[in-house]
């Protein structure tokens, strides 16, 4: 949305992270079934800008699980919306730490 943009119309870098770090953030629920908060954002580039009105789709995959932790690499790509073709705009890893209803680490089930 414009709200969202620079007065060039590219979306803010910071909406876009937002995005990605409540994909990752679903994806790392889902596996530890819990809770789990985000502890650092590594690797993030921009390759491409992301325009008022494009598509944006953000895909996930879980790349480490440790005792308490993983790392979910994500992207995000963009198709403006009167094309097929998509366009990688950024990526970056992301960690999460599982935590108890104290909010304390706990361990992660195994598969």
């Amino acid at each position: 949305m414009p709200a969202d943009a620079n007065a060039y119309g590219d979306i803010f870098g910071g909406w876009l992270m937002s995005l990605m770090d409540s994909a990752a953030g679903l994806t790392a629920s889902r596996r530890v079934k819990g809770r789990a908060v985000t502890v650092a954002m590594d690797g993030m580039q921009f390759h491409a800008p992301v325009s008022v009105g494009d598509e944006v789709s953000v895909y996930t995959e879980i790349q480490r699980v440790g005792r308490t932790s993983m790392t979910i690499a994500v992207d995000a790509w963009r198709r403006h919306r009167n094309e097929d073709d998509a366009v990688k705009v950024t990526e970056a890893i992301f960690t999460f730490v599982a935590i108890d209803e104290n909010k304390h680490p706990r361990p992660i089930e195994q598969e």
